[in-house]
C-alpha cells in the first residue's frame, strides 16, 4: 500500500523519535511512506496567529502537491493535520486569498484526503493488519490513550465522528496485550505552545491530565501528538513541582507501542531521548531491551 506522507517541521527536529518508530514501523506493515516532494511549513501557530493569507498559502501549497500523489495524505502531527484541514476548507470560502497559480489549481484539493497518522492506523485495516503481526505482547503495561484537542475538533473540519471520546487507540493498544485504563480526558488540552508564555497554564492542564491518568490506574500514556508529548514529558517534573506530588509516568508515542509490539528492536535509540525513563517500567513487565543496549 502507498500512501502520501506529510512529516511536517518538529518531526524532522524535536521529534525524531516520532518519525523513527514511524519508519520502522510501516514497512512492517507493508505500508509505503510516500514523502511529498520538496514540501513546506503547514502554516501552524506563529504564521496562522500573524497572517491568514500567509498560512492559508502555505497550506494550499502542500495540498496541490499531495493531489499528484498517492492517497490518503498521512499527517502524523495533529497540528499540521489541523491546519492542513483548515486549508482545505477555508481556500474553497476564501478564493480571493490565494496566490493565482494557487487559484488556479483549486479544483486540486478536493482529491486530496488528509488523514491523521492515529485514525489511519487505527481503521479496522490497519489494526487487523497490526494485531496479526504482533509478536511481542505489551502486557503489563497500562497505557491511558490521550489523543489531545487539534486532531480531534472542531467537527466541521476534521471530520472526526467521535470527536469527543475516540477509541481507536484503545483498540489498538488492547489487542497488542495492554490494559488500556479507561478515562473521559483523551482530548482535553495540555497547554499546547502555552509553555514558552504561559507555563502555569500548562502546569494547570497537564497537572489534571497526570492526575485522572493515576486515578484510573495508569502506569503510562500513549499518545500520537508530538505537542502533548513534549508537554506530558518533557514538562513533567515542573508540572510535578506544581501539583507538589511525585510523578514518573512514561509518555510514549503510540507508534513506538505498536513498533515495539511487533518486534522492532531499535526502541531503546528511540525511548533514550525520553525525559521520563521508561526503563523501569518495561523492566517491571520484562520487556526487553535491543541485545547488547540497555535503556
Amino acid at each position: 500500500m502507498q500512501v502520501s506522507y506529510y512529516p511536517g517541521c518538529s518531526l524532522e527536529a524535536t521529534a525524531r523519535d516520532y518519525t523513527e518508530s514511524i519508519m520502522a514501523l510501516m514497512p512492517k506493515l507493508d505500508v509505503e511512506l510516500v514523502e511529498l516532494p520538496d514540501w513546506n511549513c503547514c502554516g501552524a501557530t506563529a504564521a496562522h496567529s500573524l497572517d491568514h493569507r500567509a498560512a492559508l498559502n502555505l497550506g494550499v501549497r502542500n495540498l496541490i502537491i499531495a493531489a499528484e500523489g498517492p492517497q490518503p495524505l498521512v499527517v502524523p502531527c495533529a497540528l499540521c493535520f489541523s491546519r492542513l484541514k483548515f486549508a482545505q476548507m477555508e481556500a474553497k470560502k476564501e478564493p480571493d486569498l490565494l496566490l493565482p497559480e494557487f487559484a488556479e489549481k483549486l479544483d486540486l484539493l478536493s482529491a486530496v484526503e488528509v488523514v491523521e497518522l492515529n485514525r489511519f492506523l487505527t481503521s479496522a485495516e490497519m489494526i487487523e493488519r497490526i494485531t496479526a503481526a504482533g509478536n511481542k505482547s505489551l502486557k503489563g503495561l497500562k497505557p491511558v490513550a490521550y489523543y489531545g484537542c487539534q486532531g480531534q475538533r472542531p467537527y466541521d473540519v476534521t471530520g472526526a465522528p467521535d470527536y469527543e471520546h475516540p477509541k481507536g487507540m484503545e483498540i489498538l493498544l488492547s489487542g497488542l496485550g495492554a490494559d488500556v485504563r479507561d478515562w473521559d480526558f483523551g482530548t482535553d488540552c495540555c497547554g499546547a505552545s502555552h509553555t514558552i508564555a504561559r507555563p502555569d497554564l500548562v502546569y494547570t492542564l497537564a497537572g489534571r491530565l497526570f492526575e485522572q491518568a493515576i486515578k484510573s490506574g495508569a502506569n503510562c500514556i500513549a499518545t500520537g501528538c508530538q505537542m502533548c508529548q513534549a508537554n506530558l514529558d518533557m514538562q513533567q517534573q515542573k508540572t510535578a513541582k506544581a501539583l507538589g506530588r511525585e510523578l514518573n509516568l512514561p509518555v510514549f508515542y503510540f507508534t513506538e507501542l505498536i513498533a515495539m509490539a511487533l518486534g522492532d528492536g531499535g526502541y531503546s535509540r528511540w525511548l533514550g531521548r525520553h525525559f521520563v525513563d521508561p526503563a523501569s517500567l518495561l523492566k517491571s513487565i520484562d520487556f526487553p531491551a535491543q541485545v547488547g543496549e540497555t535503556l
